[in-house]
């Protein structure tokens, strides 16, 4: 049973375990190699897998590479097979070879994908915003529902990217990409703060709600979770449940977060920049979930080849508990979208969403190698497809090019 009650407020001291006391790596791999070479001379009772396991395990975990080890003068160079997503012991500062090509490919694409929320005109906005019969009070409520769940999720996601998952990932050009993606999420938390400004709202009214607004602090929490989990400071991979916590946790963040958590409020907002309203704030949101697309992508890419290095972490129960997760990450984001929209408006409504969040999850279900779990769900707003897979195509606001790109890479084909 998960809990929803705010982990800011419960977070407590935890007992550290045994092997995360502070000893120096030569010794935890002595311990290792003694676990090793006193294995042929025990009898079975005294010695069985399970416990040269828990000997070994620990200690590997606790020798993992983070890239501020002393230099080896006079090490062999860099192999690509010395490489690994997790658990690995190589050299994290020699960037190439590259092992995961596509993990560089996608940092070069999200470089070349370069905006400023400076660049998009909020004049329309604003006077929109101000003006008294210019929207109605539900999609004033849409509006503020969202730039406050967004405000605060963006600094969620960053913290948890530079705070948690980065010391984890044992990768240099996987690294590589979350600098990219940590610069990207403070990029879109300034987005939002740039509209909420723009529109003259309450910040502190904005950036509280999700302390303020249940549907809104019921997300934050839910996420919060998995980041304390990743962010303990006697947490470290090497073992199977803790793999397994790490791998939990990844899909906790880019699959349901980044990739379910947000599309309500995308689908509200980008409503109403199709119907000509709010045109500046839907086109920032239409940047942002251009970004957290490929955010998404990439998170995916590494859970998948964590459990290509390691399958024995996709057994039978951990596939249902995932699936567990996933449900209880709809049941959230449907709660989400009756409070942001207690009444049909932009020609969209709850049925609507809860069809559009099946869909959704069963996608992300095939993404990462689950079965469907909503089957027969249909996508109710085919045009966000398009926002997302284009390519190149002027935006619907008519005001600028969507595949915005710097310098020479830019084109106007």
């Amino acid at each position: 049973m998960l809990l929803w009650d705010d982990p800011i407020g419960q977070l407590k001291p935890r007992e550290p375990k045994n092997y995360t006391q502070a000893l120096p790596v030569n010794e935890l791999l002595q311990k290792v190699e003694q676990a090793e070479n006193i294995a042929p001379t025990l009898s079975v009772n005294e010695a069985s897998p399970p416990v040269i396991a828990e000997l070994k395990e620990p200690a590997v975990a606790a020798a993992h590479a983070s890239g501020l080890e002393q230099l080896e003068f006079g090490a062999r160079r860099l192999a690509v097979d010395d490489k690994k997503m997790i658990n690995c012991r190589a050299d994290l500062n020699q960037l190439v070879p590259f092992k995961y090509k596509w993990a560089w490919q996608k940092y070069l694409n999200a470089c070349a994908n370069h905006w400023m929320p400076q660049e998009i005109n909020m004049n329309a906005d604003v006077s929109l915003w101000k003006s008294r019969d210019g929207l109605t009070e539900d999609e004033r409520l849409i509006i503020k529902r969202n730039l406050g769940f967004f405000s605060t999720a963006d600094s969620l996601v960053a913290n948890n990217l530079v705070l948690a998952v980065y010391r984890h990932i044992t990768n240099p050009e996987c690294r590589q990409y979350l600098l990219r993606q940590a610069f990207e999420e403070a990029l879109h938390t300034h987005a939002y703060q740039y509209c909420i400004e723009s529109l003259g709202l309450d910040e502190a009214e904005i950036f509280n709600m999700y302390r303020e607004i249940p549907a809104v602090h019921d997300k934050a929490s839910w996420a919060l979770r998995f980041t304390e989990s990743l962010g303990d400071p006697t947490f470290s991979t090497g073992t199977t449940a803790a793999d397994q916590r790490l791998l939990r946790d990844l899909i906790a963040f880019y699959v349901v977060f980044e990739g379910i958590f947000f599309y309500v409020g995308f689908v509200q907002v980008l409503s109403m920049g199709r119907r000509n309203k709010m045109t500046g704030v839907a086109e920032q949101f239409q940047y942002i979930l251009r970004d957290e697309s490929m955010h998404m992508n990439f998170g995916i890419d590494v859970i998948n080849q964590i459990k290509v290095e390691n399958p024995q972490l996709w057994t039978e129960q951990f596939q249902r508990e995932i699936a567990e997760l996933l449900d209880d990450a709809i049941k959230l984001e449907l709660r989400y979208a009756q409070d942001t929209m207690p009444r049909g408006v932009l020609g969209l409504n709850v049925n609507m969403f809860e069809e559009y969040l099946h869909y959704i999850a069963n996608r992300r279900c095939a993404q990462i190698g689950l079965a469907e779990q909503y089957p027969g769900a249909n996508n109710p707003f085919p045009w966000m497809s398009e926002l997302i897979d284009l390519k190149k195509e002027k935006n619907f606001f008519e005001t600028r090019v969507t595949e915005y790109q710097t310098g020479g890479a830019l084109s106007w084909d």
